[in-house]
């Protein structure tokens, strides 16, 4: 760490961001590498992970890349005992990882749509959260940060039924780690012109809505530098 790194408010931390191969989760992993923090960065789109580290060395940070899915208990085991043999520990967990369904109405959701939104963000959230809680325990000052959303497009039920989900799970986690260390964040950034937004918002008008970055900087910052 040279002694520009040890001014940064991360310095030394170390974050796992799950989902950081594009959007917010790509913007996030970037801003924490900014501020000084080793990133581990995992997502399913190698070009994406690759891409992603380029950036993070042009701004001089680091990181490590996981390409793996989140659904995979065994992968994500692995990679969590990885970081603990390498660090120790981790001290940020971002969670941005999410399977967004095609878009139908209610009555005519496939049974394989339904089931890829239960793996990926009820089922895969929580075999997260028992094998990160864990890794970040031991850090000085453990936090867990997700993305919340309030979709109101139409034929979006089962995304939408899946982040209800995800919302009372981690609303869980917070009441019941609220006499921790353990500081268990739910934020919701603004309208993103993202891939995901644009299916379910065809046709709309982008230029108003937030950059990924500026909403990193916005949510991330508050409870990381401030």
């Amino acid at each position: 760490m040279t002694g520009n790194d040890a001014q940064k408010p991360l310095a030394g931390k170390i974050a796992l961001v799950t989902g950081a191969s594009r959007g917010l989760g790509a913007a996030s992993a970037l801003w924490l590498a900014e501020q000084g923090a080793h990133v581990v960065a995992v997502a399913r789109t190698i070009g994406g992970l690759e891409d992603l580290d380029d950036r993070i060395k042009a701004v001089g940070g680091q990181a490590t890349l996981a390409p793996m899915d989140i659904t995979d208990e065994g992968a994500i085991a692995n990679l969590c005992r990885s970081i603990h043999d390498r660090w120790g520990k981790a001290d940020i967990w971002v969670h941005a990882a999410f399977h967004a369904s095609v878009l139908t109405p209610a009555p005519h959701v496939e049974v394989k749509d339904l089931d890829k939104v239960i793996a990926t963000n009820i089922r895969g959230l929580s075999r997260l959260i028992a094998n990160v809680e864990p890794l970040i325990l031991p850090s000085d000052a453990p936090a867990a940060v997700f993305f919340d959303d309030t979709w109101d497009a139409k034929f979006a039920g089962a995304y939408a039924m899946s982040k209800a989900a995800q919302r009372a799970l981690v609303q869980s986690w917070q009441a019941e780690t609220a006499k921790a260390p353990l500081a268990v964040h739910l934020v919701t950034p603004k309208p993103m012109p993202t891939a995901i937004r644009a299916r379910f918002y065809p046709g709309e008008d982008r230029t108003p809505l937030a950059d990924p970055a500026q909403e990193a900087a916005r949510l991330l910052g508050p409870l990381f530098t401030a």
